[in-house]
């Protein structure tokens, strides 16, 4: 049976999730990165990947624990004009990723190029959200993140590293970016969390058992590791995210992110970088080279079962025009727990 889904208008739900920031005790700052993090996954998702506006009952329970530190101050432990290292000091990580970006930025219009890489850090929410950032400053921008380890490793049946998502960017002359937001496992938790409620099979290359095998049984891949995007290129690609953010800088790696040891931090480590296209030659220019380079790709002839050719991002663009004209589409149970979210906070329910 499908899941049951409520329409709601998404300038009420984007007022609501900014209240209920600001009643779990963020700045007005904060409260407005995080909600358009979450309302951007919520806009440009599917609800079954879960990094939406269901999060916000999840973020309640951490900050309670203490598990982030909304209006801590992150600190720069090291820092070069192309680079920098920051310890995040468990700030949001929606603010951490902004933050960091918008950096990586500065550096970029100065080396033309800028990274910057985060230890101690939180949940980061979508990493398009933050590779989306340099766009405001006509720079390609790149996030990636290590997570919790869902992921077994190729020849493995226990996790051992996390879906690791990767956010790219670039501008176009047209009516939206093109936008690279995957995590680097072929499905996460939540979508077979959705296939469950829905009593549907989901495909074999999902999952494993505790025993090793593949399945299409949700339940069964519930317990059990997840599978790497394209085999074993997909396990070596986490394996060099992890490298490239949590060996790299100190931070949590493998097993230790959102291991919840001792419920002291949350260990995730992060990288941003940006480049200045202006280095190479002027925006204009670049941004008519990226629509020739589109219209090529979309002339090519289609596969038997295919209407159309898109390009990364062009789907959650489509996603999010629809949502902003008719509505977001809200999981009904996401919609149960905001209300008693609500109730929790002592904040008005409008949505």
């Amino acid at each position: 049976m499908p899941v049951s889904m409520i329409t709601v208008p998404v300038d009420a739900l984007d007022d609501f999730v900014q209240r209920a920031f600001l009643a779990m005790g963020l700045s007005p700052r904060e409260a407005e990165i995080c909600t358009a993090g979450l309302m951007g996954s919520e806009l440009r998702c599917l609800p079954g990947q879960g990094q939406g506006v269901g999060r916000l009952t999840g973020y309640y329970d951490r900050i309670s624990k203490g598990l982030y530190r909304p209006g801590a101050d992150m600190t720069t432990v090291k820092e070069s004009p192309a680079l920098a290292l920051i310890d995040a000091e468990m700030v949001m990580g929606s603010v951490v990723g902004q933050y960091a970006m918008a950096l990586a930025v500065d550096k970029a219009k100065v080396c033309g190029i800028g990274a910057v890489f985060v230890f101690n850090s939180t949940h980061f929410g979508s990493s398009g959200f933050h590779a989306r950032r340099a766009l405001d400053d006509d720079c390609i921008g790149i996030a990636m993140t290590n997570a919790g380890a869902e992921m077994a490793p190729w020849g493995g049946r226990e996790p051992r590293v996390g879906t690791n998502p990767w956010g790219l960017a670039a501008p176009t002359g047209g009516d939206f970016p093109v936008v690279l937001d995957i995590a680097l496992t072929t499905a996460g938790k939540g979508m077979m969390r959705w296939h469950e409620r829905e009593g549907r099979k989901m495909p074999r290359d999902w999952a494993l058992t505790t025993e090793g095998y593949e399945t299409d049984e949700p339940t069964a891949a519930m317990a059990g590791a997840l599978l790497g995007i394209g085999e074993y290129k997909g396990y070596g690609l986490s394996l060099f995210t992890d490298v490239l953010t949590g060996v790299i800088t100190g931070g949590g790696f493998g097993l230790a992110p959102f291991a919840d040891r001792s419920l002291a931090k949350l260990d995730v480590a992060h990288t941003f970088i940006a480049v200045d296209i202006e280095f190479f030659m002027p925006v204009a220019d670049f941004k008519a080279r990226m629509d020739a380079f589109i219209a090529e790709i979309k002339s090519s002839a289609l596969r038997p079962g295919f209407d159309e050719i898109l390009v990364p991002g062009e789907i959650d663009h489509r996603r999010e025009q629809a949502y902003r004209r008719d509505g977001a589409q809200l999981d009904a149970a996401v919609y149960a727990r905001l209300r008693d979210l609500a109730q929790t906070l002592s904040i008005e329910f409008d949505i």
